[in-house]
């Protein structure tokens, strides 16, 4: 079942990662708190801002190009069964180990 892609519209899926977007506090985080430190003093900040969100939006764009060229080929690998149990496990697996040092570390 976790190897099961479901099939759509890509509308569908286009709309769908839009609003995740969208929703995301994350990303209007970013913009309000890391981008205008690099406004220059006296520029035009709706210029700057636009132009800051069009390359955070083109690199984005690239990074997702990039990941999906190189994972495409390993696509079929990455749906075994025992793949996944092994990437989860990892995963897992180093998720706790982040969480015991957190939890062990003295301030």
């Amino acid at each position: 079942a976790a190897a099961a892609v479901p099939r759509g519209r890509g509308q569908g899926w286009f709309m769908r990662g839009l609003l995740t977007n969208l929703l995301n506090p994350k990303v209007g985080v970013f913009y309000v708190t890391f981008l205008p430190q690099f406004i220059p003093a006296g520029g035009d900040v709706l210029t700057w801002s636009l132009a800051f969100a069009g390359i955070h939006a083109v690199e984005g764009l690239l990074w997702f190009l990039a990941l999906t060229l190189a994972t495409r080929s390993l696509a079929s690998v990455l749906r075994r069964g025992a793949v996944v149990a092994w990437l989860d496990r990892v995963t897992g697996g180093v998720l706790v180990l982040f969480g015991l040092k957190l939890a062990v570390d003295v301030r």
